[in-house]
């Protein structure tokens, strides 16, 4: 019997590692407690998990995309060694003032995903920590959770969650939700 697979989208700084303004090495990348753990546990559970990211480190020049692919390269190894896997990562390199439409609060990002993966966005679960992050699965129409981790006790604290907004305490308390023990 195939297990239908559903889409998970993360935000990377704040749900999956810590958040420490622009990450420029693989050395500032650091994982949050039991996010990885969470990954794998999706994993295990017939989710697709893919990540979309603001990076705006990249027009700043305070790193490339060279030091970009180092960063999500560590970050692979280390979902991996979890047990975990992590299937795209989609990132916007453009500042606040830009223009551009891939950033969030932008959900031109979040429906490219869905586009690639050939699934509808009210199917897709966004899991993001920031007033972008909730807008912008607004804006797609996907199922948002705002993790507390991150800038999500800032973001919940300015009480600026949208009502669809799911309020969890970190990751693997929404993956807990979500897949129950895996």
């Amino acid at each position: 019997m195939e297990h239908e697979q559903r889409l998970i989208i993360l935000s990377r700084d704040g749900v999956i590692n810590e958040d420490r303004g622009v990450i420029a090495t693989p050395d500032d990348w650091v994982a949050l407690p039991d996010s990885l753990k969470a990954i794998a546990r999706l994993n295990r559970a017939h989710f697709r998990v893919v990540v979309a990211t603001n990076q705006p480190g990249i027009m700043q020049g305070k790193l490339n995309v060279f030091d970009l692919n180092a960063i999500h390269k560590k970050m692979h190894e280390e979902v991996e060694a979890a047990g975990g896997y992590i299937e795209a990562v989609f990132f916007c390199p453009h500042t606040p003032d830009a223009g551009c439409s891939c950033r969030k609060p932008s959900p031109t990002m979040l429906q490219e995903i869905a586009d690639r993966f050939e699934v509808p966005l009210n199917e897709v679960i966004y899991v993001g920590d920031t007033i972008n992050d909730m807008n912008a699965a607004q804006r797609a129409g996907c199922q948002p959770f705002l993790v507390l981790t991150g800038q999500g006790n800032m973001t919940y604290a300015k009480g600026d969650v949208p009502d669809a907004a799911h309020v969890r305490v970190n990751l693997a308390a929404v993956v807990k939700e979500l897949v129950g023990v895996v």
